[in-house]
């Protein structure tokens, strides 16, 4: 009896299989598994590669399924016009171990993380949403697009890089988006009602006096040594980790703050919990294997 092989499926496939809505409830869902204990998902181990690169290595268990996701992030390869990131996410039957098929481990890893911030979003921020604001103009600020025009169609969104020819270009590139697109350098737009972090800035580039109608999500910085907010916004919120054990290493803005772990709470907090009214609130989306374990379970519920 031949053995049983994976089909691997390309970025486009991946995202046939990850529509956001589906994606949010099944991450939703998941969300309040691990919180409960029903996912068994380690801290990522992170491998040195050469030139500041690393080697993420992420499993998860559950009842249902098994993934292993293992990407590569080697921050040079913008000089050799390549991706930043490389990998798969590979699936498996929890009982028998069979495996499922291999998912584009970028892809993954960018539709999952845009669809927590639209879980923290739409638990967190001011509503209706009309109006938001990105800081960067990579990878994870395109999927950020997707994901916003999903779920929120016309919004107005601002692109915020350093140099406005940067945020211009960004713009252009996704004139088809279905949103109001901005390209914009300098002060966050006062009447944006969220703010985005979406770089891998090791200095905050955020820094402004908390505001209860503002929600900040902090995306992009995963080092220790890494910050998007400063210790104004950070110390004066209400403060949220998307994995809070895996947050105590790696959310550098909180980190770096000084911030008091005892009162920092989780997704499934954000989701269910009692929220303070009038409070300022800023969520920190650092990642963990059970979000990739809920792309897994979409896939394979989209799949049929």
């Amino acid at each position: 009896m031949p053995e049983a092989t994976m089909p691997v499926l390309t970025a486009a496939q991946t995202v046939a299989l990850l529509p956001f809505g589906p994606l949010c409830a099944t991450l939703a869902d998941t969300a309040r598994d691990y919180a409960a204990g029903r996912i068994t998902a380690p801290e990522r181990q992170v491998l040195p590669l050469p030139q500041d690169g690393v080697l993420l290595s992420m499993p998860a268990t559950a009842s249902d399924i098994a993934i292993h996701k293992l990407v590569n992030v080697c921050p040079t390869n913008g000089g050799r016009g390549l991706p930043t990131i490389h990998g798969v996410v590979s699936l498996f039957d929890a009982v028998t171990g069979a495996p499922l098929m291999v998912l584009d481990g970028p892809t993954v890893t960018g539709r999952r993380t845009a669809a927590v911030t639209l879980l923290a979003i739409g638990k967190l921020a001011p509503a209706p949403l009309t109006h938001v604001a990105l800081i960067g103009a990579g990878k994870q600020s395109s999927s950020h697009v997707e994901a916003l025009a999903a779920l929120h169609p016309g919004i107005r969104v601002d692109v915020h890089t350093r140099s406005l020819d940067t945020a211009t270009a960004f713009v252009r590139a996704h004139a088809d988006s279905g949103l109001d697109l901005r390209p914009a350098s300098g002060p966050i737009d006062p009447a944006a009602q969220v703010v985005v972090a979406l770089t891998t800035s090791r200095s905050p580039v955020y820094d402004e006096a908390p505001r209860p109608d503002r929600l900040l999500i902090g995306v992009g910085a995963f080092k220790a040594e890494m910050a998007e907010f400063g210790p104004v916004p950070v110390l004066g919120s209400d403060l949220f980790v998307d994995d809070p054990a895996g947050g105590r290493h790696e959310a550098g803005d909180l980190i770096q703050a000084g911030a008091d772990w005892a009162t920092v709470r989780s997704l499934a907090d954000a989701l269910d919990g009692p929220l303070t009214p009038g409070r300022a609130r800023l969520f920190k989306s650092v990642g963990c294997a059970a979000w990739d374990l809920a792309a897994a379970r979409c896939a394979l519920s989209v799949r049929g």
